[in-house]
């Protein structure tokens, strides 16, 4: 009976209609976490108190893709002062930290799956301490408010969703880890099933110190020392985290990447994020052309984004890094002339193959190329409040349950495998490279979009490893150029090309494209099903629409 009154509940949380919500809205991927941010907007809180709420509920539900135990990036928009402004909460790596570190005995780099699991590959967190960093500059609800309904869930019990389930079946070796079978473990030792409900005691004594002592609670005394000791004494690829390498960690509140877009104005993240920057490109890249001829689902349309997005990947994999370790030729990046260079090598009937990285102006130092291979354990949450201040978040543990390791209640990331395995490519040096406090390169692309009055209209983002990148830009020109609304654009087939073989998701309409885009000289790999979570919010006449995106089990909210 508990499970289905659970199952039932979490129904019920599902918005019945497509009225435009007229005072506030959040989407984010898991109906609970979605509840506990409305229920903070209801209480007056501000977007940013949303999002904290709602992060603190997905750490519990959702601790495969996000949680306090990871990172993340934020874009917030506040029409009090017209300002958009990034918080970044991205991992660094220790002071152990060294740029061979994921290479064998041999000088070879490790296979990136072997490097995933133990202390090696964890990053010093950052979610927790951009949050706060927000909350005291945005927040209007007390902060311990904030984690009241994750508290309550974690003491009384959640129903296990089918994505958890379903991960945890299908991986047998990530379901043994010490950690996560205690934690996730029916009595019998088999790995828990949907609908289940779950208690985690030891993530709400976690909140509750965090609830009482803010962050310094998280990053000093208990917790800290339990994060240390996993992470030293793993039990496999053991790390050389300190308490020292907590105590130090600083999120950074950086300007955003922005650019224009036919009438429009687009924010995002930039560096150590790759992603905003990319978007960003990939929107300019394809301006010179009419939108008819940016139509999703048709030849014409796949085959110019994924021209663009070839020149994205080239550039983001050469130059983009840690801006505090090196010199990011952000605006040479974005240059208008620049990317119209770039524009005129997209061809109308033919695949350019690999695209090589171009010559930004204002480059300041040359790099070898990277060889990053994120994962996919990242979630995205979009909220809307009374006050008109919107907030797109991207949030990630790296790989699906991170590093598969706990502490406190909650999976600690991998985000180090984020950094490239090889530190100098061709006799230069990566720009992505391990060094002790270096936060790894990035495809999180948190976005927002204004119309030509400069009034917020569009707040949308999505997890998905390197493929952000294209799900984003692509759901932003289908709305955009095409006019789609939130649900139709981030239902669409996805489209991704990085820079290699054009991965094409399977649809209908894209499967039967695939011998069109062969003859046009592509590599085409179809794909089951990708992995994105797009979560959008749009202003439209009389308030916002939003949506989820139907490959996860998100939803969208709102009064």
């Amino acid at each position: 009976m508990k499970r289905f009154a659970a199952i039932v509940l979490v129904l019920l949380l599902i918005p019945a209609s497509a009225a435009p919500a007229q005072r506030h809205m959040i989407a984010a991927a898991n109906p609970l976490a979605a509840e506990a941010g409305l229920k903070m907007l209801r209480q007056g809180g501000s977007a940013v108190d949303a999002a904290i709420a709602a992060q603190a509920v997905l750490t519990l539900v959702e601790p495969e893709s996000s949680g306090i135990g990871g990172g993340a990036f934020m874009l917030l928009f506040d029409p009090a002062t017209n300002k958009v402004t990034s918080f970044d909460g991205r991992e660094t790596a220790p002071a152990s930290a060294k740029p061979t570190m994921f290479l064998d005995a041999n000088g070879n780099p490790r296979p990136h799956r072997d490097a995933i699991p133990g202390g090696l590959s964890v990053g010093v967190p950052g979610n927790l301490a951009m949050l706060e960093l927000a909350h005291k500059k945005y927040g209007k609800l007390k902060w311990a408010t904030l984690f009241e309904p994750a508290i309550k869930l974690a003491e009384q019990g959640f129903p296990v969703t089918q994505k958890l389930a379903k991960l945890l079946a299908n991986n047998p070796d990530i379901a043994a880890m010490p950690d996560l079978k205690r934690t996730f473990a029916r009595p019998d030792g088999t790995p828990v099933r949907a609908g289940d409900i779950l208690k985690n005691p030891d993530l709400a004594a976690t909140f509750r110190k965090i609830a009482k002592g803010g962050a310094r609670a998280f990053y000093t005394g208990d917790i800290a020392k339990a994060i240390v000791a996993k992470v030293q004494h793993a039990p496999v690829n053991p790390g050389g985290m300190t308490l020292a390498d907590l105590a130090r960690y600083r999120a950074v509140e950086r300007a955003p990447v922005c650019a224009t877009y036919r009438v429009y104005k687009l924010c995002s993240m930039g560096p150590p994020s790759s992603g905003g920057i990319a978007v960003l490109q990939i929107l300019k890249l394809v301006e010179r052309f009419p939108s008819s001829a940016l139509q999703p689902d048709t030849l014409t349309g796949v085959h110019l984004f994924a021209q663009a997005s070839r020149l994205a990947f080239a550039d983001r994999n050469r130059y983009v890094g840690d801006p505090a370790f090196v010199k990011v030729p952000v605006a040479g990046l974005l240059n208008t002339a620049y990317l119209k260079d770039r524009s005129a090598l997209i061809g109308t009937d033919r695949d350019m193959g690999e695209a090589l990285p171009g010559t930004p102006p204002m480059m300041k130092a040359e790099f070898g190329r990277g060889d990053t291979e994120e994962q996919q354990g990242t979630s995205h949450l979009s909220v809307v409040d009374d006050a008109g201040r919107a907030v797109s978040m991207t949030t990630t543990v790296e790989f699906l349950l991170g590093s598969e390791m706990m502490a406190g209640g909650f999976v600690l990331n991998n985000q180090l495998t984020d950094f490239s395995f090889v530190p100098v490519q061709d006799g230069k040096p990566v720009a992505n490279a391990p060094a002790p406090g270096k936060r790894p390169l990035s495809a999180m692309a948190p976005t927002l979009v204004f119309d030509k009055s400069g009034k917020f209209l569009i707040a949308a983002g999505s997890p998905g490893g390197p493929a952000i990148i294209d799900y984003v830009a692509q759901s932003l020109i289908a709305m955009l150029d095409s006019g789609f609304d939130p649900k139709k654009a981030v239902a669409l087939g996805h489209v991704i090309e990085p820079n290699g073989p054009l991965l094409l998701e399977k649809s209908p309409v894209l499967t039967g494209l695939a011998p069109r885009l062969a003859a046009m000289g592509y590599e085409v790999r179809t794909l089951a099903s990708e992995s994105s979570g797009l979560h959008v919010i749009q202003r439209v006449p009389g308030g916002y629409i939003g949506a989820a995106d139907p490959r996860r089990e998100g939803v969208a909210v709102g009064d």
